[in-house]
């Protein structure tokens, strides 16, 4: 027995297939011999001529045998019936080893209605041939077709059928189904060959407008499929898409939506209403990185160098990034917690991700959600509403390239909520790590794996951060500068920059070391250092000027000479009171822009027991304000008629800036025990803590700004919450070394000490 393997080529049972003899005797390794039994295996893959392996064939083959050998040089084999072929080995010299057995056709095709079909089908076959050279030699060899195997068998070299096509009429047990499938593949091939010619016009009744419509649609791929490999810098969109979608490495899941919506924009065509937007959707996920990426060597060194150099301090908040990287390092992937920075403005908390991002050798984005109020802004927009878009996490993402930059989502904590949805809600999945791998954008409609992004999120204060927001995320403070760091930062990277922004020479300006020390105490008023980023930026915009008019080659700034290049007043910081009157006492408090001394003034006037609370506090402060006078009466109840006969004011400049909390409760007490008393406590003394009832000083939040006021402006010594003690560490030695910090457990420990 000879077995063959055959491509390109319909071999179906009884019919009657043409072979040339040389390659007959190549692949059987002997001569033709008329009755002997030959065996058809049809291979999968064109490639798979050239190296043949066991998987490279289809499970059904043809059995049949040799009924004539032409003079010409022809085999011809007559086909008997299908076989499964259910095991397959490859011997050497062509020859194989195989197990078959018989597989029965299903007779479910009368023969009236199969002769109907055939006579159909050779008329089919007549009209093609009429007027061509062949016609006559055509109608004798079609008249003797007797099924629609021999049909499809005789025409099989000028088929334009896939290899699947054809195994699939091989495949089908129905005679039924197989007679279809062949009607389907003649009847597309004579409409191919008449719109080839315009000899025919189409056919009315529907089955041929069909086969038309198909013939029309592989005719136009084939064809623009055949330009596009002529001019590959001119091939279409439609077909660049095409690739992209097979390259591009989705997952199934946005491939399948992807070959869908590919297939919507063929079928509409360019003239479509949504061929824009599908373009432009197909645009944006073709473009996406969908690939898993390799993990890189992370030298440790090398991140604390540059943070080093980019950043000024912030040990704690280095230490704390370096941890984090450590464990990437380890893992081989983005894993750990996701960090929440939190701390005044210009106190390096974005620019931070920027070397972060160096550091790890990832791309940067930065994703601002200040005043964002819709959950669009998150998710994205649904592709059913005009002009939809990606949410800014996906759009950030698309437009760095990779799947796995450093993203800092800033300004966290001025999200708000609206009609149109929550977005902090939104960032739950984004900033879940057991969640995040399947994130889907409404825009993109598939799931999309961020857990390879590292997120950062940056605030300054956790107040108004949703609680469930905030237990996803590592909270990390960024203390405010001292004068110290501030003139290193200055010294080292924000003067050196601004000449160089400006294009002014390092011999062209010279700013004194007491020059800088004098903005930074006169002219700025801020925990971080934008301010006085500010402040040299102008210093190098006048120099400029001059340097341009000629008037000198080389400036040079002084403490004399600040405030001409500067050409503002020095910024008015509040000092330690010189002169000591009973009722007012020096509290401390926390802004936006840092820690400020609070001065607290208490005076009686005749009336009738009324408390008037001005200074635009807040409902907590006033609230504190009542426990202090309700203290300071329990306490001194020998003093009732004071306020009995009396109305006490309180008043907390300066009287435009709101003010709110209950930090300031011990000091509130103090100045209204001071008033009672008729005793002055000493201005060089300052205090906060949240008083009870019962007197014992509460912790409060905010120490190390606080203290960094108190040190500005004089102050000697500081009372504090005893459990407020743990957070000194936070505080800058500076601080700590020009202060008294006494810390305190109940408000009679405030009054024996500060005293005169």
């Amino acid at each position: 027995m000879t077995v063959i393997p055959v491509y390109n080529m319909a071999v179906v049972p009884n019919a009657s297939v043409f072979l040339q003899t040389d390659a007959y005797k190549k692949m059987a390794g002997k001569d033709p011999a008329e009755g002997e039994r030959v065996i058809f295996m049809v291979m999968k893959e064109e490639n798979s001529k050239v190296s043949l392996t066991d998987d490279s064939f289809y499970k059904i083959g043809v059995s049949g045998s040799v009924t004539e050998v032409n003079e010409n040089g022809y085999v011809i084999v007559r086909t008997t019936g299908r076989i499964s072929l259910n095991e397959i080995h490859i011997k050497s010299d062509h020859m194989f080893e195989l197990t078959v057995t018989r597989r029965p056709d299903i007779a479910d095709l009368e023969p009236d209605v199969e002769k109907e079909h055939m006579n159909h089908l050779k008329a089919s076959l007549l009209k093609a041939m009429e007027g061509t050279r062949w016609e006559g030699i055509a109608k004798h060899y079609i008249m003797q077709f007797q099924s629609p195997e021999e049909v499809i068998a005789a025409a099989s070299p000028w088929l334009s059928a896939s290899n699947e096509e054809r195994y699939a009429v091989l495949a089908e047990d129905s005679r039924k189904a197989r007679m279809e499938l062949i009607e389907k593949i003649i009847y597309e091939y004579l409409e191919i060959s008449r719109l080839s010619s315009e000899a025919e016009s189409a056919q009315e009744n529907d089955y041929k407008k069909t086969y038309r419509e198909a013939a029309i649609k592989k005719q136009i791929q084939y064809l623009q499929k055949e330009l596009d490999d002529m001019h590959p810098e001119n091939v279409s969109d439609i077909r660049k898409l095409e690739m992209r979608i097979e390259e591009c490495g989705m997952k199934d899941e946005a491939l399948r939506e992807a070959r869908k919506v590919l297939s919507r924009m063929k079928q509409d065509g360019s003239n479509s209403a949504e061929y824009g937007m599908l373009y432009d959707y197909l645009d944006f996920l073709t473009t996406l990185d969908w690939k898993q990426p390799e993990a890189q060597e992370i030298s440790l060194t090398d991140a604390e160098q540059i943070l080093n150099e980019d950043h000024y301090g912030l040990k704690k908040v280095k230490e704390r990034i370096i941890q984090q990287i450590a464990v990437m390092s380890l893992n081989k992937k983005q894993s750990g917690s996701i960090l929440l920075f939190v701390g005044a403005p210009g106190t390096g908390k974005t620019s931070i991700g920027q070397s972060i991002a160096k550091a790890l050798g990832r791309k940067y984005v930065r994703v601002s959600l200040g005043g964002v109020r819709d959950e669009a802004d998150i998710r994205g927009h649904r592709r059913t509403y005009i002009g939809a878009m990606a949410g800014r996490i996906m759009d950030g993402i698309h437009k760095s390239g990779v799947c796995n930059p450093v993203m800092v989502l800033d300004e966290v904590d001025k999200l708000s909520s609206s009609y149109n949805g929550d977005p902090g809600s939104a960032l739950l999945e984004v900033l879940d790590p057991e969640q995040n791998h399947t994130f889907t954008d409404h825009y993109m409609n598939v799931p999309y794996d961020l857990s390879n992004v590292m997120f950062i999120c940056t605030a300054n204060t956790t107040d108004t951060i949703p609680e469930p927001l905030l237990n996803r995320m590592e909270m990390i403070a960024f203390p405010g500068y001292t004068a110290t760091d501030k003139f290193q930062i200055a010294r080292k990277h924000l003067l050196p920059r601004a000449m160089e922004t400006m294009g002014i020479r390092e011999d062209q300006l010279e700013v004194t070391d007491e020059a800088i020390r004098e903005i930074i105490s006169d002219y700025t008023r801020e925990s971080g250092v934008r301010g006085l980023k500010k402040r040299m930026d102008t210093l190098c915009r006048v120099t400029a000027v001059r340097l341009v008019k000629g008037d000198v080659e080389k400036v040079t700034v002084d403490p004399d000479h600040v405030r001409d290049f500067l050409d503002m007043k020095p910024i008015r910081h509040e000092h330690i009171l010189s002169d000591n009157k009973p009722g007012i006492v020096t509290g401390l408090a926390w802004t936006q822009a840092g820690g400020e001394i609070l001065f607290i003034e208490t005076l009686f006037t005749k009336g009738n027991g009324k408390i008037i609370i001005t200074g635009q506090l807040g409902d907590v402060m006033k609230e504190s304000a009542q426990i202090a006078v309700s203290l300071v009466k329990s306490m001194y109840p020998d003093k009732a008629e004071l306020f009995e006969k009396n109305d006490l004011h309180i008043h907390v400049p300066d009287g435009a800036v709101p003010k709110d909390g209950p930090s300031a409760g011990i000091a509130l007490t103090t100045a209204i025990t001071s008033l009672v008393t008729d005793h002055p406590f000493n201005p060089e003394y300052a205090m906060t803590g949240e008083v009870s009832l019962r007197g014992v000083v509460k912790p409060i939040g905010g120490l190390p700004e606080k203290l960094m006021a108190a040190q500005r402006a004089g102050i000697k010594a500081v009372f504090i919450p005893e459990e407020n003690e743990e957070d000194l560490k936070d505080v800058a030695e500076e601080v700590k070394e020009r202060l008294e910090i006494i810390p305190v457990t109940n408000v009679k420990d405030v009054l024996g000490r500060a005293s005169l």
